[in-house]
This record gives C-alpha cells, structure tokens and sequence, in this order.
C-alpha cells in the first residue's frame, strides 16, 4: 500500500504537523505501507529531519513571492495558490498511484482536493479547526471536545470522521512511559523540575521571556527545535543559572517522566502531557491553541494564559498555585491523564486499513 503525506514545517507555522505525520508515518511503515513525503521547501522546514526518520520526501520547490490571495485564514501558509500546489503535487504522485493521500495543512481545502481525488484511491485530512469544506474519505481531529457537528456540511455524507484525544498521534515512547510517569506523579511532594517548551520554533522567542519570569532556584530543562532562531541568545542568557538547554530533544517522553510540571504551548505537545499526567502552565500563543486551552482548563487538566494579555508574574503566580496546593497538583494529574491514554496512532491506523480495504479492524 502507498502512502503519500503532504505536510510542511516552517518558522510561521511551526513544526507540530509534521511532527504528528511522522508519527503515523512510523505506525503505517510497521503495518507493511510505503510512505512518502511531499514538502514545500520553506524557511524552517524538517526535511531533513524526516529522512532521518527514514523516510523518501518529494521536494516542492521554495515559494517566489506572494502567490495565494486572502480565501481563508491560513492560506497565507501554503505561500502558493492551492491550484499550484496541487499541480506540484500531481507531478510527484501521477507516477506513483497512490492508495492513499494524507494532508495535514491549514493551507489547504476542497480546491486541492478535487484536483488530486483523481490520482489516488483513498484521501485522508488530519484537522484541527473546521473552518473549511474538505472532499476526503477520512477525516482526523485529535482535539478534545470536537463533534461531529462541527464539520456538518463541510465533508462529504459517508466520510469516516475520527474525532476526539483517543486519536491523538502520539509516538510509541509515551505509551511506553505512561504506566510509570503516572506512579511517579502519585509520589511527588514538591516540584522541584520544570520542563519549558514553547514548540518547535519559537520564533517570537518567548521562551527567553519565561525564563525572566520565573525563579532560579529549581531544576529547569529548556527543549528548542533545531530551527528557533533565538538558540544562541537563549544560551547565553541560562549561562551559570541551573538551566539545561536541549536542541532537537529526540526524547521528550523521558524529559516529561523526569520534570514535575511544564510550560509549554498549547498546539499537539499537550496530548503528550495529557498522557504522562504532567501538569502544564499552558500558554496560547497562537488563535488556532485557543479551543485546546480552553478545553483543558474547563475540566482542569491545565492552567491556561493568553499569552498576549497576561501579566508579569502570571506565570509564576500559575506555578506558585500547583507547588503550594498538592491536591490540585494531584487532581490536575488525574484529570489529564484520562484524556489521551497514547494509544492513538495506533487506532488511527486501524481505521485506515479498515476505510482503505473496505474490511472490518477494531483496533
């Protein structure tokens, strides 16, 4: 079975799609699909990165200026018309039939997939706003709370629609540590280790603010990606403090088994909390994490802030409440660890095989 995955990376739109889509890509490789990638060659990508996960990418070439319009908010990300890459597209899978196409793109709706429905047998969308019509066979939004009636009138009568945290797409390493995490969690009675993880990017470098904001006088581990132009700066600024920089962490499940709490943003790394029971000091940094941090504070499996609104001390006021009051420590534990138990991918990847050859998988 063949496999393509059209997802980018870049310094606007981060590095969480493509990071959940080679997650999936691991699963489906180990039910015996062939998986490729197509990725435009933006600013920020992690092409390289997924070949080192080994897998083949199909390159699209860089974008030459503004060629998209304004048709729907995050069109700007694509960086071409939807029509361009969609023809892009077609040059790669037209000599390949593919058994199925899975897009994971805000950038892109039912324009592209019209165009590329013809050249393969299948067609997955990995999702998070509802905000557009999409023509696919399958349809995945890992968010907690999505329902089905947001996307009523938006896919098509008979597509298969994978809603809800029991989806979420999480690497094996998680589940692995799931049973042991949440034992430690039980037994902690003060927070001495804050894991701060602002995503792959961080280009507006807040995690160089956060650090001003909270005391030095517990154990603090930073994650940045590869790609965040602020390394160098973030560094030198945690220089003979008790701060541990990693770049590129390759096992962020063993980062949060050892940290007590995190601050991180509210995009696809919070599923991975939620798994591991860690409680978060969540930040919204962008329109698009409102709904998850929303949701997670309603049934207190976070703390969640606006990062543009809050104030000074916001963050350490948030880390003060969870160090000092032990059973809201606890219960914020409990609560997050029953939204996504790590088994996602793997149910994903059942429903693929079961929409894709027709057959019953309850997996």
């Amino acid at each position: 079975m063949k496999v393509f995955i059209r997802v980018d990376a870049s310094l606007k739109m981060g590095t969480g799609h493509v990071m959940r889509c080679l997650t999936l890509a691991h699963v489906l490789k180990e039910s015996n699909m062939q998986v490729n990638f197509i990725c435009r060659k933006h600013d920020g990508n992690l092409i390289d990165k997924i070949r080192i996960n080994g897998f083949n990418v199909f390159e699209l070439k860089p974008p030459i200026g503004r060629q998209y319009g304004t048709k729907f908010t995050y069109l700007h990300w694509l960086e071409v018309t939807q029509k361009q890459d969609a023809v892009d597209c077609i040059a790669v899978v037209s000599k390949i039939k593919a058994d199925l196409i899975i897009v994971d793109h805000y950038g892109i709706g039912e324009e592209w997939h019209r165009y590329l429905k013809e050249y393969c047998n299948k067609l997955m969308v990995i999702d998070d706003l509802a905000d557009r019509k999409f023509i696919c066979d399958i349809l995945l939004n890992q968010n907690l709370g999505i329902k089905e009636k947001a996307y009523k009138n938006k896919v098509p009568s008979d597509c298969c629609l994978l809603l809800g945290s029991d989806y979420a797409l999480l690497r094996s390493e998680f589940l692995r540590l799931r049973d042991q995490a949440l034992y430690k969690r039980r037994k902690i009675s003060t927070i001495n280790n804050v894991l701060i993880s602002m995503g792959g990017n961080d280009p507006k470098n807040i995690t160089y603010d956060i650090l001003q904001k909270i005391e030095n006088d517990i154990n603090i581990t930073v994650v940045l990606g590869l790609g965040s132009p602020h390394i160098e700066m973030i560094k030198e600024s945690a220089a003979y403090k008790n701060i541990k920089i990693i770049v590129d962490a390759n096992n962020m499940a063993e980062l949060m088994l050892a940290s007590d709490l995190a601050i991180g943003a509210g995009g696809s790394t919070s599923w991975e909390r939620c798994c591991l029971g860690l409680p978060t000091v969540l930040l919204i940094l962008a329109e698009n994490q409102q709904k998850i941090g929303d949701n997670l504070a309603r049934i207190g499996a976070v703390i969640a802030l606006k990062y543009d609104n809050i104030a000074k001390d916001s963050v350490k006021d948030a880390m003060t409440i969870l160090m000092k009051n032990k059973n809201k420590y606890t219960r914020m534990c409990n609560i997050s660890a029953k939204i996504c138990d790590g088994k996602g991918a793997k149910r994903v990847t059942g429903k693929i095989l079961s929409v894709c050859f027709e057959k019953r998988n309850d997996i």
